[in-house]
């Protein structure tokens, strides 16, 4: 076994099959499958179950998922450690992130990590609760993750680093009757027409406890998509709650922010576990506790 091994494993599971994955590699398939069997051969389980002209991940396969992408990020490691001998040149660092985080401070951070270290790639894995940040960050997809939570978040097994709490705050187009800076209380809402996430979300039971006070505020579209949120409110469709972390890009669209009183938070944090991270990742991290730190927010704790 060896570790071009378990990268054409780790491919061909990502891309969906043998042929994806043999040109994603840049490598002919019949040495691809070779590999694979080869692979199997020496551990002596089928990591896939070959139907038709498709395979699916066997049981086997799905249980070395974890270890197969740890063996190869302690690899990236120790090139990595080397080259930081010499300063951080190359590597990549993988983050996972949810929307709002990852408008702010993602943007400070890989504004601030690139000046710092501009030949390290950052690559960022879409996640839309804070299950799924986790979840990316427990299976070795991403050493680092970005979550937003309605309270402090503290899973279990991963270290957490508080940065900041975001308050919610009201987005509306230029031209209404809401104001730029000017605070608003929920009965000020009276009439307002409301662009919502689905509900599960801290920002759509704000929303339903708005509309739920029976002025007449009533929710005129609903979207899966955050990024959606804020061209649907430009366009005068209706206004929407969002994290304070939309405020800067949403004043320059020309849109209107204003405070809400009373508001709810969202806890921002990164999480990661509590093995070795890549220098890369270290220092990405440690960027990250300095911004905590000067927005006086910066707690860390181990995870239970």
């Amino acid at each position: 076994m060896d570790a071009r091994q378990l990268e054409y494993f780790l491919a061909i599971v990502e891309h969906g099959g043998f042929s994806k994955a043999a040109a994603a590699l840049h490598v002919a398939q019949p040495s691809l499958s070779q590999a694979m069997a080869n692979l199997e051969a020496d551990l002596g389980v089928a990591l896939f179950h070959r139907m038709g002209r498709g395979v699916v991940l066997s049981e086997a396969g799905a249980n070395l998922l974890e270890p197969s992408r740890r063996v190869l990020r302690d690899m990236a490691a120790v090139r990595d450690t080397a080259a930081s001998l010499v300063g951080l040149h190359g590597g990549t660092v993988q983050v996972a992130t949810m929307p709002s985080p990852g408008i702010e401070p993602l943007t400070t951070l890989i504004h601030r990590f690139t000046e710092l270290h501009p030949s390290v790639t950052v690559n960022t894995h879409a996640a839309f609760t804070p299950d799924e940040v986790i979840e990316l960050v427990r299976s070795g997809v991403c050493e680092l993750g970005l979550l937003g939570s309605a309270a402090p978040s503290r899973p279990t097994g991963l270290w957490v680093l508080h940065i900041e709490n975001q308050p919610y705050v009201v987005v509306a187009a230029p031209g209404g009757t809401i104001q730029d800076g000017v605070t608003l209380r929920p009965e000020d809402l009276a009439g307002q027409k409301l662009i919502a996430s689905r509900p599960g979300s801290l920002m759509r039971s704000i929303v339903d406890d708005i509309t739920a006070g029976g002025t007449g505020t009533e929710i005129v579209t609903v979207v899966d998509h955050r990024t959606s949120i804020l061209p649907l409110v430009l366009t005068g469709m209706g206004i929407a709650v969002l994290p304070s972390s939309w405020t800067r890009l949403a004043r320059r669209c020309g849109a209107v922010v204003a405070p809400l009183d009373p508001t709810a938070h969202l806890h921002v944090s990164m999480v990661g576990l509590p093995a070795h991270l890549t220098p890369a990742a270290r220092a990405f991290r440690g960027l990250t506790q300095s911004l905590a730190h000067d927005r006086g927010t910066d707690t860390d704790s181990p995870g239970a």
